[in-house]
């Protein structure tokens, strides 16, 4: 396994699926999956899914700066990624950082076991 390829392949699917369909993200997470958005902790698919749905805007465009990655324990991968977030209609971009843990499945993809988010205001 090559992390880099994991985390870049990943990073592409995860922000397009993003950016075009967030209900699109549900196979991305599982039960015991957590996401932590802006402090806030939030267990298991569904859960997420219905909070990433339920943010205020319809529409965004996510530009990615840097993508880091290194393997985990149990052929995971964690990668960590900053860029901006483009809202329909706002002048600004909005900077963020999201880290998440990337665990393999038996089938032999992965999926998202932690995913931390945090927009980054200077």
């Amino acid at each position: 396994m090559d992390p880099d390829a994991v985390a870049k392949a990943f990073v592409d699917h995860y922000y397009s699926t993003f950016d075009a369909n967030r209900a699109g993200l549900a196979n991305l997470y599982q039960e015991g999956s957590m996401l932590t958005f802006e402090g806030q902790k939030i267990q298991g698919s569904p859960n997420i899914v219905a909070k990433l749905t339920s943010l205020p805007f319809q529409q965004c465009k996510h530009n990615i700066t840097t993508v880091d990655c290194q393997p985990s324990g149990a052929g995971g991968v964690l990668v960590f990624v900053s860029g901006t977030l483009q809202l329909a209609g706002e002048q600004h971009a909005l900077k963020f950082s999201q880290m998440f843990h990337l665990m393999p499945t038996p089938q032999g993809s992965f999926y998202v076991l932690n995913d931390i988010f945090r927009l980054n205001y200077a």
